[in-house]
């Protein structure tokens, strides 16, 4: 290859030979998008889970309390009147008569789930049946981001590969735009645009998530807050909250909740200020943060976001009509019941289907309170029934998934039983003369083990009470510390006895072998003694070259080839050794022949152990998921589905209700194509992607799979804008 492209250049055929047009045609089809993988959450091999867990723990002892990005914000901001800051709260789409605009969260995490909905997103309209009509979508004019921008960790790469390559193969950026430029004054409007109201292509707003949180906001602020394009949507914004003030009375808040699951006191002046003087008394407020601590708190019998309950309680009062977040891989939409109680949000809304793994519902089902008032479920995507039936895929799919898992569980199982090898009397199990009396004599020996390991090894107990102490930490603390030492004493014996049966299992296998006659029947060097008989009969040396090659190199020649050899015939020297230390002891052994022995041994039990590990940890997710509603996140992080994506589109009406719409696809296409219509769409040389009927780069390799054919409506409702008493003047300033 490296000949021909020298050829090729130094020659002058590449530029006197151009492709035919055919030929560059069937190039183009053969052209795919390089999109990443889901992110391997179990991975034992991940430089990038390693990085995560380091940043996390930094950021938990340093930023926490600490040090915050949302204080040096504050003190960054030129305006005394945080409530009148240019820099944090926009008004901008104000006149308008009606708009359009999405909420995504979750996004970064495996390429065709969020080009999935980045492409959705980025089509100028959208058509869709429902119940034996056809509903047209307008692109939105705004998308509202809620955290948790790319997984698993925010750098450069995850940034830049996870989040805005989809987006940017979606929408393309303006041609004059540059990865590398920062914007040192917001908004950078294209050219022929004076101000941010004139220009009518999409924006994007966005918070950060306890991801984008890890490295204390670095990566968010310089890819957000100091650049300008997200693909082709504009970005304005300059801080990691902002007040958006939207046409007819309508409102966004967009908080900022860091790694506290809460608001900082500058924040909440802020909010609390912008109430007071700029929301009206009839204004409606919808309300973003990352997590959604109703469900949160509930489930885990907490109470997180003091700060954001009493803005919403105390200075909202009322006006809060919709509360959004991420975080939680699903939708679902819990809508306030008739109450004589004061109604502090009218609609609860999750939807983390952006992109990121698929998240449970059914551990949720039971959620009816939050604020002091009672709601029900009005929607949920997946539903109770699926999301309880995809769990059963731990059972089925945990090491197809995670076969990276391999390298710690292997590891793990030998630790756990590496003092009882070999087990030289194994062979008595089958002198039994029934196999009930075998199966009884199998199972005596592996209880034998167990207590053999608790009385007399050091390793493997020490691999026992690590075992032990991690699986009880392991178990989430929503359950009892009772039930917690339970779980984790039957995760851990499960495992326990497994190692033990498996070793067992294979010292039989072993015994069986060498009593008939296929191990241990040559000594170290088998494969050599065979290779040199096969050499002196097929391959004669009359001139004695072999012996001067010994002699010339001093013995290595033969040398190396006989424990090259060796080390490949990894049976015989497990074998051979075992036999020695059944008859002399394991004393008898140098230290090299013990460890090679145990390095033969481990090889072997580590393949033979670990699509046992899979099934047993993945049982027990299974289990803890369906039964007890605890590791949502353990559980459904393992199968790294990239299905089941979801966006929500809203309407704010001439009339000032605002429409909420939650379109979903079921299944993420896997292979995509160059789309045919997007390369023949002519292109000028400063036009603008959101001008094009085509806008965005790869559709899916089968065109009835592809999301802008199989996207559908999974919730829609409406919430009315808030009534107006003709009798009474409005208060709004």
């Amino acid at each position: 290859y490296m000949a021909n492209y020298v050829v090729e250049r130094s020659t002058g055929w590449a530029l006197t030979h151009p492709l035919t047009i055919s030929e560059y045609e069937t190039l183009k089809k053969l052209l795919k998008p390089d999109f990443e993988d889901m992110v391997p959450w179990y991975s034992g091999t991940s430089t990038d889970l390693f990085k995560t867990v380091f940043d996390l723990m930094i950021s938990v002892t340093l930023f926490v309390g600490r040090f915050d990005m949302r204080m040096m914000q504050a003190a960054m901001n030129k305006t005394p009147d945080e409530s009148k800051s240019s820099d944090l709260l926009y008004d901008h789409l104000d006149g308008k008569d009606e708009l359009w605009f999405d909420f995504i969260a979750d996004t970064g995490d495996g390429g065709n789930s969020t080009y999935a909905i980045a492409r959705l997103l980025a089509q100028p309209s959208l058509v869709v049946k429902s119940d034996d009509s056809r509903l047209i979508f307008p692109r939105g004019e705004l998308l509202l981001i809620g955290g948790d921008l790319a997984y698993p960790n925010p750098c450069s790469f995850t940034y830049e590969r996870r989040f805005f390559c989809p987006f940017e193969y979606a929408l393309q950026p303006p041609a004059w735009y540059t990865p590398d430029h920062i914007a040192l004054e917001k908004p950078e409007l294209p050219l022929g645009v004076s101000e941010l109201r004139q220009y009518s292509g999409p924006q994007c707003f966005m918070i950060p998530g306890n991801h984008d949180w890890f490295d204390g906001l670095n990566t968010f602020m310089r890819y957000v807050c100091h650049k300008s394009w997200l693909g082709g949507w504009f970005l304005p914004q300059k801080r990691s909250y902002f007040a958006l003030k939207l046409p007819n009375g309508w409102w966004v808040f967009g908080l900022d909740q860091a790694l506290h699951g809460d608001i900082d006191v500058y924040q909440f002046k802020f909010f609390a200020e912008l109430c007071q003087q700029k929301v009206g008394e009839h204004d409606s407020v919808i309300l973003i943060t990352h997590e959604p601590n109703w469900l949160l708190d509930w489930y885990w019998g907490d109470k997180t976001g003091k700060n954001v309950t009493y803005l919403i309680r105390e200075y909202l009062k009322g006006r809060c009509k919709l509360r959004m977040a991420g975080d939680l891989h699903h939708y679902m939409r819990h809508s306030c019941t008739e109450s004589k109680e004061p109604v502090h949000v009218q609609h609860l809304l999750v939807n983390g289907c952006g992109g990121a793994f698929l998240h449970p519902t059914h551990v949720f089902e039971n959620f009816k309170e939050c604020y002091g008032n009672k709601y029900e479920t009005k929607a949920v995507y997946p539903s109770y029934e699926d999301s309880s039936k995809i769990a059963l895929g731990n059972i089925l799919k945990f090491r197809r998934k995670n076969w990276q898992f391999d390298v710690i569980g292997g590891f793990v199982y030998f630790v756990l039983v590496f003092s009882m090898f070999p087990q030289c009397d194994s062979f008595r199990i089958l002198h039994e003369d029934s196999w009930d009396g075998r199966v009884n004599s199998f199972f005596n020996a592996t209880w034998n083990a167990i207590f053999e390991i608790l009385e007399h090894s050091y390793v493997s107990l020490a691999g026992v009470l690590t075992l032990l102490t991690v699986s009880f930490f392991f178990v989430p603390t929503k359950l009892s510390r009772r039930r917690r030492a339970l779980l984790g004493f039957l995760h851990a014996a499960a495992h326990i006895t497994s190692a033990v049966l498996l070793m067992l299992l294979m010292e039989l296998g072993i015994e069986i072998c060498i009593r008939n006659h296929l191990l241990a029947t040559s000594g170290y060097h088998t494969l050599y003694e065979w290779y040199r008989q096969a050499e002196s009969e097929h391959f004669p040396d009359p001139t004695g070259l072999r012996a001067r090659l010994e002699q010339w190199t001093f013995g290595l020649y033969p040398a190396c080839i006989k424990y090259l050899m060796s080390a490949f015939d990894i049976p015989e020297v497990m074998a051979v050794t075992r036999s020695t230390i059944c008859r002399k002891g394991i004393e008898s052994l140098p230290r090299g022949g013990a460890i090679i022995y145990y390095v033969s041994v481990f090889l072997y039990f580590w393949v033979l152990s670990t699509p046992v590990v899979s099934m047993v940890f993945g049982s027990y997710l299974y289990v803890c998921i369906n039964w007890f509603h605890i590791h949502f996140d353990e559980a459904f992080s393992s199968l790294r589905i990239a299905n089941y994506k979801a966006f929500t589109r809203f309407h704010i009406k001439k009339s000032g209700d605002l429409e909420v719409f939650t379109l979903a696809v079921d299944k993420v296409p896997k292979e995509w194509m160059l789309d045919p219509d997007w390369d023949m769409e002519p292109k000028e040389p400063l036009q603008m992607s959101h001008t094009r009927r085509f806008p965005s780069k790869w559709r899916a390799a089968s065109g009835w799979s592809d999301p802008t054919s199989v996207v559908r409506v999974v919730d829609q409702f409406v919430i009315p804008r808030t009534a107006v008493d003709p009798l009474l003047p409005d208060s709004a300033p």
